[in-house]
């Protein structure tokens, strides 16, 4: 049966079985929020207790939501303890309000099931509506991407179905995720949306090179988002920045393989919110096939793209180091109307396995102005490891330089 028939015969079951478990959640809660892990206080809840089972088999969705359930009504600060074992899960949705902050400790691994057909929506674990999240514990999110990666068919289809992201974060606030790893989804490893003051720190992002739209992490419509200590290898983006995003900064993370660092794309679709306040810094690029990149779409509604900086940046034999693409994707010859302004690229050196190693391609419609490229040091090498002469390509760009430029700054116009 084609993927899309058995999403359309299972979701009127996913959606009664969930409802289920939500009734019998409530209706446990006055019994269940008292079965805390033993000597560790009320306020810890074992999802073992509530009737998971680490045996790589079961669908421990019930269980892991009936925990939930009554951790985030007990009262206070609570923690929802996974611990140490493979548990099998089918989407889960932690949703508050609670009645205080929320701690997931996930010791073990949480590993998902691999009939898509299960998922009402295009995520798997999705954490909703909270103040005070704290997700950690050196556990592992599993995927189970390879199962399904044969069904993305996005590149030739444009109206693909999605594959379910691993984790979601929509309306969460003060939060903060460390030591956590995210392995082979089946299309993005996280996504944070509408989200405010959120930290994530010492994340390890995994999947292979040639995994279909498996970014890292995807932020959009979110503030005060900071991402840093972190290691991601993914077949797309390794971090995103999209449309809405701002006061966003991300630090000593190490990219590759994927697609890069991108602000992007944007313009994609009408009413999208302005991007600003993009720091980028302290990063290392390797064998990725693109470094730091802005993207929009061509034909694009208005919007606009300002005050980003992408500073300190190690390129290790990465295809196309310094990138404005403002004809992404290339659906159509009109030109993109949203307008980037004030873009700073400083002290970015390594190497390079293109010969035009800074391609800055804006809108001949709104051009892009407060471009400056300072002590960029970037060396040509193919792939004999022969180094060759570089350059650099520019269109519809007003560009200050200073310092070192290898290659040379080109002419705009």
């Amino acid at each position: 049966m084609a993927i899309a028939e058995r999403f359309e015969a299972k979701i009127a079951i996913v959606v009664l079985g969930t409802a289920l478990a939500l009734l019998s959640c409530v209706a446990a809660e006055s019994t269940d929020h008292r079965r805390g892990l033993s000597g560790a206080g009320s306020n810890v809840f074992d999802v073992t207790s509530y009737g998971a089972k680490a045996d790589g088999h079961k669908d421990n969705v019930q269980a892991f939501m009936k925990a939930w359930v009554a951790a985030c009504k007990s009262g206070g600060p609570a923690k929802l303890l996974i611990p140490k074992g493979t548990f099998v899960t089918g989407p889960v949705v932690f949703a508050g309000p609670c009645k205080g902050s929320m701690t997931v400790e996930v010791q073990g691994t949480i590993q998902a099931t691999s009939d898509v057909s299960e998922y009402s929506s295009p995520e798997w674990f999705s954490f909703e509506n909270l103040n005070g999240l704290l997700l950690n514990g050196g556990g592992t999110f599993d995927g189970q991407g390879a199962t399904v990666w044969k069904y993305n068919d996005c590149k030739q289809n444009s109206n693909c179905q999605i594959l379910p992201a691993s984790i979601k974060f929509y309306i969460v606030n003060n939060a903060e995720i460390r030591g956590i790893t995210s392995l082979n989804s089946k299309a993005f490893h996280t996504h944070v949306v509408n989200c405010q003051n959120f930290t994530a720190h010492d994340l390890n992002i995994i999947a292979p090179f040639n995994s279909p739209n498996t970014d890292g992490m995807h932020i959009s419509r979110s503030s005060l988002v900071t991402v840093s200590n972190t290691k991601i290898g993914t077949g797309d983006d390794c971090i995103s920045i999209g449309q809405g995003a701002t006061h966003v900064t991300i630090s000593n993370v190490t990219c590759g393989p994927g697609h890069g660092i991108s602000v992007g794309s944007l313009g994609k679709y009408n009413n999208e919110k302005d991007v600003s306040g993009i720091r980028v810094t302290h990063c290392t690029l390797k064998s990725t096939t693109n470094g730091v990149r802005i993207k929009t779409w061509p034909g694009s509604p208005p919007s606009q793209a300002s005050d980003i900086s992408f500073e300190d940046i190690t390129m290790d034999s990465v295809k196309n180091p310094i990138v404005i693409d403002q004809k992404y994707g290339s659906h159509t010859s009109a030109p993109s109307k949203v307008k980037i302004s004030n873009v700073r690229f400083k002290n970015i050196r390594g190497t390079s396995t293109s010969p035009v190693a800074v391609s800055l391609g804006c809108s001949s419609l709104v051009p892009c102005t407060g471009v400056q490229l300072t002590d960029i040091d970037l060396q040509y090498k193919d792939i004999d490891g022969k180094g060759k002469s570089i350059s650099s390509s520019c269109l519809n760009a007003k560009i200050t330089c200073g310092g070192k430029q290898n290659p040379a700054a080109c002419d705009t116009n």
